[in-house]
């Protein structure tokens, strides 16, 4: 009998094959930023995409900060729609849900990552930087 992990990853496997566009760790980091943005809106279950995306990006940049853009270009997410793909290839394969409010709509060109993970990183560490003390 397999564990939920090794299904998972049996399922990521499959979907990889079918859809190679992204790296299974795209996959495995959509699933961690659901869980980070379940708790980051006090959800229990289900979240929206515009959700599921404003955890995504918080989650970007707290785990990799100015590298964000060369783990994303590596994955093979060039915008936000990559995400819905991924979260849409996930609920095809039944690892995920949605409900009738959920569209893939939700997903596009809901911000332009080198506005958010370039600029908007280093206004955010200017800012940073101007409240320490040295």
């Amino acid at each position: 009998m397999q564990t939920m992990d090794e299904e998972f990853y049996s399922i990521i496997n499959t979907i990889c094959t079918y859809d190679s566009r992204y790296y299974p760790e795209a996959y495995e980091f959509v699933m961690e930023a659901l869980a980070f943005s379940q708790k980051k809106f006090k959800k229990i279950r289900h979240i929206r995409g515009e959700e599921l995306l404003a955890g995504i990006k918080a989650l970007l940049l707290k785990k990799f900060g100015p590298m964000t853009l060369t783990v994303l270009s590596h994955w093979g997410i060039k915008t936000t729609d990559d995400f819905g793909n991924i979260v849409y290839n996930l609920v095809e394969n039944k690892v995920l849900a949605k409900d009738a409010q959920d569209h893939y709509d939700s997903f596009k060109n809901a911000y332009d990552f080198d506005e958010v993970f370039n600029k908007g990183y280093r206004k955010q560490l200017a800012k940073r930087l101007k409240t320490m003390r040295f």
